[in-house]
């Protein structure tokens, strides 16, 4: 196979990947608040995606985020969410259980959040994923196995914000497909209306981190 055929074989695998992928939905607007959906393969649940401006610092920002003792007061659905252990400022590891109506059982999960901020752009990510085994498993909760959640914060200009969230997550079980749309459109717009009136609570006027620069 000569190089030229070779790249255009590589191009084509590329161009099947990509078409091959959902594509997300715009389901909600609010505001400036855009709440997208897709579908996961080889699952009937989907993913979500929210792109929201927030009146902030990047610091006050992550500074919430990484609260994670403060979870239940703006994360949709959130019945407790406990710091499990503090790596370092920028890296840690919290337990978290999310309240389900009856008689649906409620869900718990351990993840690992690790922010970092790239240096030339000060774009900062915030991963998020699931630790199934760190913790063991509550009798009546089920133990979330896979689940990823990514927060992308780019500043566009003092004190503002543009947030990129994306998760996945397989709550294991089985769920009622009311529950699931529930969990896919009104819970990403609750913690987002909550998530901006809890970074204009006093105690994060003034929040800065060692390893974040601020543009």
């Amino acid at each position: 196979m000569n190089k030229r055929t070779l790249i255009l074989c590589v191009a084509m695998l590329l161009s099947l990947l990509v078409n091959g992928q959902q594509k997300w939905t715009l389901k909600a607007r609010e505001g400036d608040m855009e709440i997208y959906t897709k579908n996961i393969e080889n699952s009937h649940l989907k993913a979500v995606r929210v792109r929201c401006l927030v009146p902030a610092t990047l610091s006050q920002l992550v500074t919430v985020i990484l609260d994670v003792n403060t979870g239940a007061e703006w994360v949709y659905s959130t019945k407790s969410s406990t710091l499990l252990k503090q790596v370092t400022p920028a890296e840690l590891f919290y337990y978290s259980e999310v309240s389900l109506p009856w008689p649906v059982s409620n869900r718990d999960f351990v993840a690992h959040l690790i922010a970092t901020q790239d240096p030339q752009t000060k774009v900062v990510t915030v991963n998020g994923p699931t630790v199934a085994d760190y913790v063991p498993e509550k009798k009546n909760i089920v133990r979330v196995h896979r689940s990823y959640g990514k927060w992308i914060l780019t500043p566009v200009k003092p004190r503002t914000v543009q947030i990129d969230y994306t998760l996945e997550t397989d709550p294991g079980g089985s769920l009622p497909a009311w529950l699931v749309n529930l969990f896919a459109t009104k819970g990403p717009s609750e913690t987002f209306k909550k998530l901006k009136a809890q970074l204009a609570k006093p105690r994060y006027q003034n929040a800065q981190l060692a390893f974040i620069t601020e543009p």
